[in-house]
């Protein structure tokens, strides 16, 4: 049989070849049922694949896009356009991908493969009759009687050219609904959205980068943010998505895009705003707050953009009311999106564009700015004196203006120590900036002895405990003198805890003390001035320093 596949495979080949020449795009080319697409000399082509392909042991690597060293025949059946008897096939080749995704359809096992030069689909060829064909023959005009005077054809209004926003830099996934809800007429209708949204954005490094999931009953990537780099053949690629069917389980989508689509093996790209926009007709069939509650922690702004709302007599349906409110980054109306249908819909495309890529917005975008908790260990012994304590502040008061914060970002929590210890507020006090702030400046001086190892405990168990999010914690602690204390002992215990710790010392503090409470390497997380007013040039160190740290945990 193998023997017999491979004689079979050779013909096939010869067939293009000879076949190839003076041909006519509209007449399918006879291939054999192993042909591969690299072996088309044409990256589009109609072919002609014989009855019975499935008796033979066909390789078929992808799903839906697929490499092109598959079986065109094969891909074919896998895709469902063609049947045990065979016939025509349109073969439109692609650009070369990574991640070909295997599974089983139609009786073809599709298998995975990690990257191939060069990719193709497959699709249904559509038959014109004969009234509408550019191939009506000139001598039935002549037959039908006397030649009619021409008409004269009105020229058509030109389609206005589509916009393109040119600076977006952002990794993007598209959620679209399959459900029955949505139906295969409006799945079309969204589709063609879709198409109209990402030919407006410039696909490509150092660009935006798009991938589509769909949400069914179990949710499903069709392709992922690294799979085409250009408008057009990600166009094509939307068009090819099949629809399924299905309940309109969002949170379980949600919940897979994020644990699954947003890796840097497939295309995810460091510090790039990660979006995910939620397309759903009607309402979600199931919880939509816990999958949302994961994507903000993970640093993935959510968008919601929902077509014909449910009316009063289905509100009774609806799982969760609010749903919307409880899924996006945040509840301030810039991350929702409304359309009263699929009709109609081109003038939302450039908002809608607009909104994605409005980079300042983009609240949840995980950074080091905006996800990180900085806890402020500070000297109020009375060495340190009023107007120096000032200037400690001064220090990390411009330190923390460097970060956003915000509820949902960077949090502040500052600690005062002498012998005892002052909760002066923790992350939770202050969640907006200004509040923040204003308290750190207005920390009154304690004046009394140093005890800095029992402080740093006390901020382990006050500040840093119970769970503080999925925030990178951080301690900095500012001392101008000898501990009466062991303080190795307790930095160790903060340093297993995960926070990273910054040591400023000043005029007395021992070098030997601030290196026992540093994190690693020490010459990057210590910092030393004979005087309080050298303070200041510690500022951008330290913040580039947390800013490091922070990558790297991420």
């Amino acid at each position: 049989m193998s023997m017999w596949f491979a004689v079979l495979h050779v013909l096939g080949i010869l067939s293009l070849t000879c076949c190839t020449f003076g041909s006519d795009l509209n007449v399918p080319t006879p291939i054999s049922c192993g042909t591969r697409a690299v072996d088309l000399p044409d990256t589009r082509k109609m072919v002609l694949c014989p009855a019975n392909c499935t008796l033979w042991s066909l390789s078929v690597f992808g799903s839906g896009v697929y490499a092109s060293v598959s079986s065109i025949c094969g891909a074919a059946i896998h895709r469902g356009i063609l049947s045990l008897s065979g016939g025509p096939v349109e073969v439109h080749g692609l650009q070369g991908r990574t991640n070909y995704l295997s599974s089983y359809a139609h009786g073809i096992q599709s298998q995975s493969l990690s990257q191939w030069s060069s990719s193709f689909t497959v699709a249904r060829t559509i038959s014109l009759p004969l009234e509408v064909s550019s191939q009506t023959s000139r001598s039935a005009t002549v037959a039908s009687g006397a030649a009619k005077k021409p008409v004269k054809k009105t020229a058509k209004k030109p389609l206005p050219p589509i916009t393109i926003i040119r600076d977006c830099p952002v990794d993007m996934a598209l959620l679209l609904d399959s459900s029955y809800n949505i139906g295969q007429r409006r799945f079309n209708l969204q589709k063609s959205f879709v198409s109209k949204l990402v030919a407006m954005l410039k696909v490509g490094t150092p660009g935006p980068q798009v991938g589509v999931v769909q949400t069914s009953e179990t949710p499903r990537t069709e392709f992922y943010l690294s799979n085409y780099t250009t408008a057009k053949d990600l166009t094509f690629a939307i068009k090819e998505i099949p629809y399924i069917g299905g309940n309109t389980n969002t949170g379980r989508a949600i919940l897979h895009t994020v644990r699954n689509f947003f890796n840097p093996d497939f295309g995810v790209r460091r510090g790039y705003p990660r979006i995910l926009v939620v397309f759903v007709d009607g309402w979600p069939s199931d919880n939509v707050e816990e999958a949302a509650i994961l994507a903000r922690e993970s640093g993935i702004n959510i968008f919601f953009v929902t077509v014909a709302k449910p009316t009063p007599e289905e509100m009774s349906l609806v799982r969760e009311h609010d749903f919307m409110r409880k899924a996006v980054c945040k509840d301030n109306e810039f991350f929702t999106f409304t359309m009263p249908s699929w009709f109609g819909t081109s003038k939302f495309v450039k908002p809608l564009a607009h909104k994605l890529c409005s980079i300042d917005q983009l609240l949840c975008s995980k950074t080091c700015y905006n996800s990180v908790n900085l806890g402020f260990l500070i000297d109020g012994s009375s060495s340190v004196g009023d107007g120096n304590f000032r200037l400690v502040l001064d220090l990390l008061l411009s330190i923390a203006r460097s970060f956003d914060i915000s509820d949902i970002g960077s949090r502040i929590g500052a600690i005062q120590f002498t012998y005892d210890q002052r909760m002066e507020f923790n992350f939770n006090d202050h969640t907006t900036k200004d509040n923040a702030l204003r308290a750190l400046e207005n920390i009154p001086y304690m004046s009394g002895g140093t005890a800095t190892g029992d402080a740093i405990n006390f901020a382990l168990r006050s500040l840093f405990k119970p769970h503080t999010g999925s925030n990178k914690n951080f301690l900095i602690i500012i001392t101008d003198g000898q501990s009466y204390d062991d303080v190795r002992v307790p930095a160790m215990a903060a340093q297993r805890e995960g926070i990273t710790v910054y040591a400023v010392g000043v005029a007395w503090a021992p070098m030997e003390d601030l290196k026992a409470m540093a994190s690693e390497p020490k010459e990057s997380h210590v910092f030393f001035t004979r005087e309080f007013t050298g303070l200041a040039q510690f500022q951008q160190p330290i913040v580039q320093g947390i800013c490091r740290d922070s990558t790297e945990f991420n």
